[in-house]
């Protein structure tokens, strides 16, 4: 088992608070990739789709995963999890920073999760409080914030898997 933190970051303009529609838990947000096979090393050609809400039984096991596939090159099956409860939102002022904010953590076993691609269902807030649903397939977002009399946007998003460490502190399950 290898845990993987995806964290994003983005260019914020007069904008805060990006993350998926319904939160960073949001059961039916679907995160898309592509996966790496841990046993040969092929990289799958399509991408990859996982909810928190679709869950599946995995073989010779009582237990369930949000993802159970085989490696089309070798045959190997692997399995992902998702592990809620370890997002936030990306901030202006994390975006001013170039900092990265959490978005999932995924539980992965036999496949390591690569190259995330941003899609539709997002939502973020004007430094002025209106909120705007916020399609990212084509890596930007811009629009006018009639509220705030301003323009806003996302550019430049970058997302990026890392090993993540699971740290206890003060009675609570952080990764890093």
């Amino acid at each position: 088992m290898v845990l993987y933190l995806l964290t994003f970051t983005a260019e914020l303009e007069n904008l805060t608070n990006l993350q998926p529609r319904g939160g960073c838990d949001d059961p039916n947000f679907t995160y898309c990739f592509k996966l790496k096979c841990e046993n040969c090393g092929e990289v799958s050609q399509k991408e990859t789709y996982v909810t928190m809400s679709e869950t599946v039984p995995i073989p010779n096991s009582r237990g369930t995963a949000n993802l159970v596939q085989k490696c089309k090159l070798c045959g190997r099956e692997g399995t992902i999890q998702m592990v809620p409860k370890h997002g936030e939102p990306l901030t202006l002022e994390r975006s001013q920073k170039e900092e990265f904010a959490k978005l999932m953590v995924f539980d992965c076993r036999g496949f390591e999760p690569i190259e995330f691609s941003f899609g539709d269902g997002w939502v973020v807030e004007s430094t002025s409080g209106t909120k705007f649903n916020a399609d990212l397939s084509g890596d930007d977002f811009a629009e006018y914030d009639e509220k705030g009399e301003c323009p806003v946007g996302i550019s430049n998003v970058q997302a990026k898997f890392k090993v993540a460490k699971k740290q206890e502190r003060y009675g609570k399950t952080t990764y890093i």
